[in-house]
């Protein structure tokens, strides 16, 4: 299968033109700054993956269902939430529209338990803050909450 890998432009954490995971694995990747530019794949390409999605404009919805449409197999992979606890970017509508929803979660530093927040450490209010292991860490919901209660004391 011919693959096509994007990342959002902003996200240049490890590395400018490759998705790089936290454990150093990385698959190349092209960067754009704006969904449409998905649409100007080869027409050869059968399979086309995207990351960090939360980061992508809100006309990424419609640009992965344009390609499916076109016969593409798309994989998305992005934060359902952002650090407060609010859907992230494109991302609700992305999961309203897809066939298939794997739900991933990490392991919760604090208790173990199933992480389904990330929990920002950094003292940062924009929604957008690129972080990498010291910024943010997993936490299940009563930590995730837990944390912002002391936070606000």
């Amino acid at each position: 299968m011919k693959v096509e890998v994007y990342k959002p432009k902003i996200d240049t954490r490890y590395d400018e033109t490759a998705i790089v995971s936290h454990d150093t694995t990385s698959l190349l990747a092209q960067p754009v700054g704006d969904s449409s530019k998905l649409l100007e794949i080869s027409p050869d390409t059968t399979v086309v993956g995207v990351d960090e999605a939360q980061f992508f404009d809100m006309e990424l919805p419609s640009v992965c269902q344009e390609l499916a449409l076109r016969g593409i197999r798309v994989i998305v992979a992005g934060l359902d939430m952002d650090f407060r606890g609010v859907p992230f970017g494109p991302m609700p509508a992305l999961l309203a529209v897809a066939e298939y929803v794997t739900k991933v979660h990490a392991i919760c530093v604090h208790c173990g338990n199933l992480a389904t927040h990330s929990y920002r450490l950094a003292e940062e209010d924009s929604v957008v803050l690129l972080g990498e292991k010291g910024q943010y860490e997993p936490r299940c919901r009563s930590c995730y909450q837990m944390g912002n209660i002391l936070r606000l004391k």
